[in-house]
């Protein structure tokens, strides 16, 4: 039987690991609401593989110590074991708590106190060689084995039962976590002794809530499987646990789970566009992750069972439960796993890769060793430039300029000179390239070879013909279930090779896209002494592949042109070189040839391709001694390895990626206005958020962070999250089972992602509502419509000025109607709460604003209600009156954030007022605020409505023309254009903001939602 490749591995030393629970235990995993039965897993060969050297099977003498002396003698506080009939001390016991098992709250430190003591025998050293092998079949079913592993997923089927599926690097199998009425009989070791087992209700409580990803120590009896598990990689065993302990918090949620990651093979589902009903699940949604058909009771292996292994009516999911099982499985793009590179390469497809691509690197090392060669390790900061129209990283060398090595051409051309004879290097190669494709990266690693030649330089393309052709059949022989498991996400081919590879020149590759009748974009046939295109390369290698039933070729006798200055030419057609590239599957993955040996020759062709002699002392001065004739190639790991497995993207086959966008420049922090009330440099320093007496005020959180959406929040209607790590907060309505979202998170923009993730897990998981974001700004749209492949249409933009500018005096109307005001008397005032008659003004304020309330007539929309007295602190006021002592208006500027400003709250002419007076009083607070306020850059009158509905991300044409003709209707019936009409006269901007939502999620029930929010009946 085939041993697993990659053992779990046993943990020696409790030190190294502390057995730690520090984590609120209540905290919902990422899987809740992902229906983890769904979606098939790639199968493996490895059904048998899994605990090779790594299985704690303990000693017969550690048994009957832990067993017979500590295993039922605790002193302190235990979750889950007892004593024939004498009980152990227990916490207060949870399980009769009405709310359901995943809203239940408690304290993982009432039953895990004293967890490092029941981790000894877990953690102390073991006597099993760890070189051993096992026989999975005849020596561990039926065995209690301890390993470590993660979660890759879970299933809460009950608060009794929870059904987990551990994983290690590519291997998963399922185990079975479940409460036992009585201690559970199990045979441990050969000994064959019996010992009780007992797990409590409270342990399957808290394991259900433990989030995916966690890393555990996990003590479970192996056992076959009742039916074939499925979604797994090792099918006929499964798990019973008995114990789990975290080795580790994590101290913030992943933006995905593995399991999320690993949907990218499979089409994204069509939901549809409207709000459809969602039925329930059916029977086999409710399975729990596993089986290909139902067990019954007696298959579960305990006589005590309280509930059937299948129970559908016990976690029948309501619609808006089912949705999110559906809509959460689903693909997640490249850019956000690549983003969050790190749990990316944890899936099974990721470490696939770079298994083979270790592999790829091997065969490489060892084929060439055993034709005579040396491996080396060149510098990678030289004098000069290696390949002439490449482009360089120029860095300082202590004052003075240096390179990063665009490959180590040089250096082995130096080598050969010193009489090294064969050489090849596996390094990194470093391109300033601006090229955003993917097929190229700026740092990559580069397998090159180097080797003095006899009388041909084919004697190098026969060592490398043969080196590659022997990768090819060994990848395929050592990691077929590697290239089987990438296959289900990565769908290809096998590689065809011929046994005599087909080598053609360049100018009969030519003749051969000629004859295809191909020409480029403009219209041209490509040319015998002009390099190929990238599109001239993939037609080649259809048409090779067509007619020689081969996805690997050589292309011969390249022109001068597309050549380095060191490649000798063609000796009887200088317009070509002894050069090649090698092919595979349409793209390039090889390049080499002849490099010239004579010093004086080599001289001349530099200054004909530009290059100074004397800026290469060193590499000039080994021609000038003597250099036998040779020939090489350089040939890009991350390229092979892509090409090979058909990723589509190079960034794939590199570990850690780097191209042109690497490394943004972060914006540049701006000052807080309160930088006590930080979401980064945290109020409470170390204390946890539990210890705290409260978090950071909403109203200093607006003004360090806020724009004009988020001062809505305070209004009474509004709920408002508050992140659990940062105190970041999103504010929201529920209207008709959905919850609007109004408005970006207050916290810095660097924390949106996670801030964000956190809030939708809370919306949709625990509140069990439907999301629907409304005054989204750019950066959040983004995230919804990239990490959550949410539709985004925009038709709604804040509306700025500039606070130093004054339209009155290019807008004659507004001119005009300003000094009407003045003429009836209207004078403008600051209302501060120190002067005289402040209380009197403000009880005179409050009826006209009564009187404006009972004015108005029509259908009307709005985000918040007129309370201007909330948050003084962060507001400003302005009324115009007239000599009798009449209030004709008033304006409230609202402090935002410092790079927004200020936002005009509340903007009322009441009734009767002479014409031109709120725009007089507009004027006349941006004098005052500029004045208080030098920093204030901008104001916001908020979001007004644009005139259209443009299409965002991932909106289909029948969704848009849909949504355009219900947006049209509502624009003209309810007026929209009104304010925005006013507002242009003020000489506003328009920075858009956008609506963005799930799929399904702005059907007729969505639309009617967001409308019976905005108050628009």
């Amino acid at each position: 039987m085939p041993l697993l490749k990659n053992p779990l591995k046993r943990i020696k030393d409790l030190t190294h690991y502390p057995c730690t629970s520090s984590a609120d235990p209540t905290t919902p995993s990422k899987t809740e609401g992902i229906d983890i039965n769904s979606r098939p897993r790639a199968s493996s060969t490895t059904k048998d593989h899994l605990i090779k050297n790594s299985i704690n099977n303990c000693s017969k003498d550690d048994l009957n110590k832990d067993y017979n002396n500590e295993r039922f003698k605790r002193s302190e506080e235990k979750y889950s074991h007892r004593n024939g009939n004498e009980e152990v001390k227990r916490s207060p016991d949870i399980s009769q708590d009405q709310q359901p098992a995943f809203e239940s709250v408690f304290h993982e430190g009432d039953f895990i106190k004293n967890e490092a003591i029941d981790c000894e025998r877990l953690y102390r050293p073991l006597s099993m060689n760890m070189s051993k092998s096992w026989n999975l079949e005849s020596q561990l079913d039926g065995e209690v084995l301890s390993f470590r592993a993660r979660i890759h997923t879970l299933r809460r089927i009950s608060s009794k039962m929870v059904f987990i599926i551990f994983r290690q690097q590519t291997i998963t199998i399922q185990g079975i976590l479940k409460s036992f009425g009585q201690p559970e009989k199990f045979q441990m070791n050969s000994d064959h002794k019996n010992f009780t087992e007992s797990v409590s209700e409270k342990m399957v409580r808290y394991v259900g809530h433990l989030p995916s990803e966690t890393l555990v120590l996990v003590r479970a009896k192996l056992r076959e499987a009742p039916n074939r598990v499925i979604n797994v990689t090792i099918h006929n065993y499964e798990f019973e646990v008995y114990e789990i302990h975290k080795i580790g918090d994590l101290s913030e949620n992943v933006p995905f789970t593995v399991y999320d990651a690993e949907n990218i093979g499979r089409d994204i589902r069509n939901n549809e566009e409207d709000d459809v009903s969602s039925t329930d699940l059916d029977e086999c949604d409710a399975r729990p992750i596993s089986y290909t058909s139902t067990t019954s009771n007696d298959e579960f292996h305990s006589k005590n069972t309280e509930a059937p292994r299948f129970k559908p009516k016990t976690i029948r999911k309501s619609k808006k439960s089912s949705e999110i099982y559906k809509k959460e499985n689903r693909s997640l793009s490249q850019r956000v796993r690549l983003d969050n590179r790190i749990i990316d390469l944890r899936t099974g497809p990721s470490q696939s890769i770079f298994r083979i691509q270790s592999g790829i690197c091997n065969l490489f090392r060892s084929y060439l060793n055993t034709e005579g060669f040396l491996e080396i390790h060149t510098p990678k900061i030289q004098r000069g430039t290696t390949e002439s129209g490449a482009s360089v990283f120029e860095v300082n060398y202590f004052g003075r300029p240096a390179f990063l090595a665009q490959s180590p051409q040089l250096a082995k051309q130096m080598c050969i000179a010193a009489d090294f004879e064969r050489v090849y290097e596996i390094g990194p190669v470093f391109r300033a390239e601006d090229s955003n494709t993917p097929r190229h990266l700026t740092e990559f690693t580069g397998l090159d070879l180097e080797m003095t030649i006899e009388e041909h330089y084919h004697e190098a393309i026969n060592i490398i013909d043969g080196m590659l052709k022997n990768i090819w059949k060994e990848l395929y022989q050592r990691y077929h279930s590697e290239i089987d498991l990438i296959s289900q996400f990565y769908p290809h081919d096998r590689i065809l090779w011929l046994d005599k590879t087909f080598h053609i020149s360049f100018s009969d590759g030519i003749k051969m896209l000629e004859e295809d009748g191909w020409t480029d974009e403009y219209g041209n046939l490509p040319s015998i002494t002009e390099d190929l295109s990238t599109r001239a390369e993939a037609r080649l290698g259809t048409l090779i592949r067509e007619k020689y039933k081969t996805d690997y070729y050589i292309l011969d006798k390249f022109p001068a042109s597309a050549r380095p200055f060191y490649t000798m030419p063609d000796p009887k057609d200088d317009r070509f070189t002894n050069s090649f590239d090698i092919f595979l599957r349409g793209q390039e993955i090889i390049s080499g040839g002849q490099r010239i040996h004579d010093a004086k020759f080599l001289e001349k062709q530099m200054k004909k391709k530009g290059v100074r002699p004397d800026s290469m002392p060193d590499y000039m001065e080994g021609f000038r001694w003597g250099v036998p004739p040779h020939a090489g190639c350089g040939i890009g790991l991350e390229r092979l390895t892509s090409l090979f497995l058909n990723l589509g993207n190079i960034r794939l086959a590199s570990i850690f990626p780097l191209d042109p966008k690497s490394f943004p420049i972060k914006p540049q922090a701006i000052k807080l206005r309160h930088e006590e009330a930080s979401t980064i440099n945290l109020p409470w320093g170390e204390h946890d958020l539990d210890e705290i007496e409260s978090l950071q005020p909403l109203e200093k959180l607006i003004a360090n962070y806020g724009d004009a959406a988020n001062t809505a929040w305070l209004d009474d209607q509004y709920h408002v999250w508050r992140h659990p790590k940062s105190g970041a907060a999103q504010g929201y309505v529920i209207s008709s089972g959905y919850a609007i979202v109004i408005g970006d998170p207050l916290c810095d923009k660097s924390q949106y992602q996670q801030v964000i993730f956190s809030f939708l897990h809370f919306i949709r998981i625990r509140k069990e509502l439907k999301p629907i974001w409304i005054i989204a700004g750019p950066i959040t749209e983004e995230i919804l419509a990239e990490r959550y492949l949410w539709k985004t249409i925009g038709c709604i933009a804040e509306e700025r000025i500039n606070p130093r500018n004054n339209p009155a005096l290019k807008d004659k109307d507004l001119a005009r109607k300003i000094r009407h005001a003045r003429s009836k008397g209207v004078r403008e005032f600051k209302l501060i709460k120190s002067q005289p008659m402040y209380e009197d003004l403000r009880t005179k304020i409050g009826y006209r604003i009564q009187e404006w309330h009972k004015s108005r007539k029509g259908m009307q929309v709005h985000l918040t209600q007129i309370r201007p007295w909330v948050d003084q602190e962060h507001r400003r006021y302005f009324y115009s009156q007239t000599g009798d002592g009449n209030i004709h208006a008033l304006i409230v500027l609202h402090q935002l954030s410092p790079k927004n400003g200020y936002q005009i709250k509340i903007s009322l002419e009441f009734p009767n007022a002479p014409s031109g007076t709120i725009e007089s009083l507009i004027l006349y607070s941006m004098k005052s605020i500029v004045a208080e306020d030098p920093e204030a850059k901008q104001v916001t009158f908020g979001t007004g409505a644009l005139p259209k509905v443009r299409g965002g991300r991932n909106i289909g044409s029948f969704k848009l023309i849909a949504l355009k003709k219900a947006y049209n209707k509502l624009y003209q019936q309810l007026k929209l254009n009104n304010k925005s009409e006013f507002r242009d006269k003020m000489g506003v901007w328009s920075d858009p903001v956008y609506i963005c939502f799930p799929s399904g999620g702005l059907g007729p029930f969505g639309i009617k939602a967001m409308m019976d929010f905005l108050g628009a009946d």
